[in-house]
């Protein structure tokens, strides 16, 4: 499995390299009033409108410093399961020293995912490279009814009118 590896305080934590589509320099977010303290607000990548998250709210409790290390990981996933139809989620991550990758095997020393309902994008403990990672599940990074309301709907499907 590769993994990107980051920090959010001193704590060493890491994605999925195959849900990441890009690593960017920190951008400017438009805030959006009456979001939670973690979601820093929008950005543009590549023309749509992108929700953006911040990870030292979400999991230190507190925002992010603005370093030259620090970065935004643009992810994609999907919460729509097993329904292909509905288009991919984009959602852009913010953490310190976004600087590494790694692989280790599906297999290596690890522990099970242990839920917690305030913190379910919490996922399993992993060793490498003499590091303890701990693993993040982007797709539940937000709550589906606030991502919902952040994402933009698919197109409706044109309507063909029949004159009678």
């Amino acid at each position: 499995m590769q993994l990107l590896t980051f920090t959010v305080g001193d704590e060493d934590y890491a994605i999925e390299s195959r849900r990441v589509i890009e690593v960017v320099p920190l951008v400017t977010a438009r805030p959006i009033p009456r979001m939670p303290n973690y979601v820093r607000g929008v950005f543009t990548h590549r023309g749509k409108l992108v929700p953006l998250v911040d990870l030292g709210w979400r999991l230190a409790d507190q925002p992010l410093r603005d370093r030259l290390s620090t970065r935004v990981i643009v992810v994609e996933f999907s919460a729509a399961g097993d329904r292909p139809e509905l288009p991919a989620i984009r959602l852009g991550v913010v953490a310190e020293n976004v600087v590494s990758l790694c692989s280790i095997p599906d297999t290596d020393a690890s522990t099970p995912t242990m839920p917690t309902p305030v913190a379910p994008y919490l996922g399993r403990l992993l060793r490498a490279d003499g590091r303890t990672l701990q693993m993040i599940a982007v797709e539940h990074l937000m709550p589906q009814e606030l991502l919902a309301s952040l994402v933009a709907p698919p197109p409706a499907s044109p309507r063909v009118h029949v004159a009678s």
